[in-house]
C-alpha cells in the first residue's frame, strides 16, 4: 500500500514538554506494570519519522467551509503526559457557520461562556460536552462565531491507548475494539484521544498537546463527499445544506451516504485509488 506509507512517512515525533489536567485514564496509561513505552501503531501503516511542519494559523484562517474540506487528509496529533503521541487522519468534518446558522452554537451571533472559543482566532479548540457525559472538538475558523467539527479519524499510531481511553471511557472491560470502531464519531475521537472540557479555548498551533501535521497526497474534488450533516434536529433548511464532508471510500468514516455516492460515480465521479 505505497500511498499510505508515503503518508505516514511524513509523520514525526515533535517533542515538548506540557502540563495539563491528566483523566484517571491516562493516568492508568501513565502507570500500567509492564506497559511498552513505545507507540504502537495499525496495522495497515508502516510508522517512518521525519520531520514534518506542524500546520500554522495561515493553515486554519480560511472560511468555514474551505477549512472543512481542507482538514479531509491532514493529521491530528495528541502528546500523553508519558511522552507517547497518537496520530490519526482526518476522514470526516461538519462545517457550523455561525450567524445564520440554525444548527450552530453561535446562531444569531450569540456569544457565551461555553461557545467563546467560536469567537476566538482560527485554530482555537471549542471543545463542548453533550448528555452530560460526551465530548466533541471543533476547530474555530474565519468568521464570527463558525467552527468546525471533527467527526470521524482513521487511527494511525498509538492504536493500544486509544483502546484503553476508549474502554475506560466506556467502562467496558470485555469487548475489543476493532481499529476501525476506535474514532469513527465525534465523541469516539474524543475519547480515543483523551479530549475533554480541559482542551477547550486551546490553540492549535501552539499547544504542546495537541496539534496537526499535513497529511500527504490532499484528496481531489472526486474523493470527497458533500451531504447533510448529523443529528441536528429540526433546523429547517440548514438540516439539508450539504456542510458534511467525509473521504469517499474510507471505511473509518461515521456515516455514509450512498444515495450521495451513487450520484457522484453517475456523473463520473470516480475515487482515486
Amino acid at each position: 500500500m505505497p500511498r499510505k506509507r508515503k503518508l505516514l512517512a511524513q509523520l514525526s515525533a515533535l517533542q515538548s514538554n506540557s502540563s495539563f489536567p491528566q483523566i484517571d485514564a491516562l493516568e492508568k496509561l501513565n502507570t500500567t506494570p509492564g506497559a511498552d513505552p513505545s507507540p504502537k501503531s495499525s496495522k495497515y501503516f508502516v510508522v517512518e519519522k521525519n520531520n514534518s511542519p506542524q500546520l500554522q494559523a495561515d493553515f486554519f484562517n480560511q472560511p468555514c467551509v474551505s477549512l472543512a474540506k481542507s482538514f479531509l487528509g491532514q493529521i491530528l496529533v495528541r502528546k500523553l503526559p508519558d511522552g507517547r503521541e497518537l496520530w490519526g487522519r482526518i476522514v470526516e468534518t461538519e462545517a457550523y457557520l455561525g450567524g445564520e446558522d440554525e444548527a450552530s452554537h453561535s446562531k444569531g451571533g450569540k456569544q457565551t461562556q461555553r461557545n467563546a472559543a467560536m469567537f476566538m482566532k482560527p485554530g482555537t479548540l471549542y471543545v463542548y460536552q453533550i448528555y452530560g457525559i460526551y465530548f466533541c472538538m471543533n476547530v474555530s475558523s474565519q468568521g464570527e462565531g463558525a467552527a468546525v467539527l471533527l467527526r470521524s479519524l482513521e487511527p494511525l499510531q498509538g492504536l493500544d491507548a486509544m483502546r484503553e481511553l476508549r474502554r475506560t471511557s466506556r467502562k467496558a472491560t470485555t469487548k475489543l475494539l476493532k481499529d476501525w470502531q476506535l474514532c469513527n464519531g465525534p465523541s469516539k475521537l474524543c475519547q480515543a484521544f483523551g479530549i475533554d472540557k480541559a482542551f477547550d479555548q486551546r490553540d492549535l498551533t501552539q499547544d504542546a498537546a495537541i496539534w496537526m501535521v499535513p497529511g500527504q497526497d490532499p484528496p481531489g474534488e472526486q474523493d470527497v463527499v458533500a451531504t447533510t450533516r448529523i443529528g441536528i434536529g429540526n433546523r429547517g433548511e440548514w438540516a439539508q445544506k450539504p456542510l458534511r464532508f467525509y473521504l469517499r471510500g474510507n471505511k473509518f468514516v461515521s456515516v455514509v451516504d450512498k444515495k450521495m455516492e451513487r450520484e457522484m460515480a453517475a456523473r463520473g465521479h470516480s475515487p482515486c485509488s
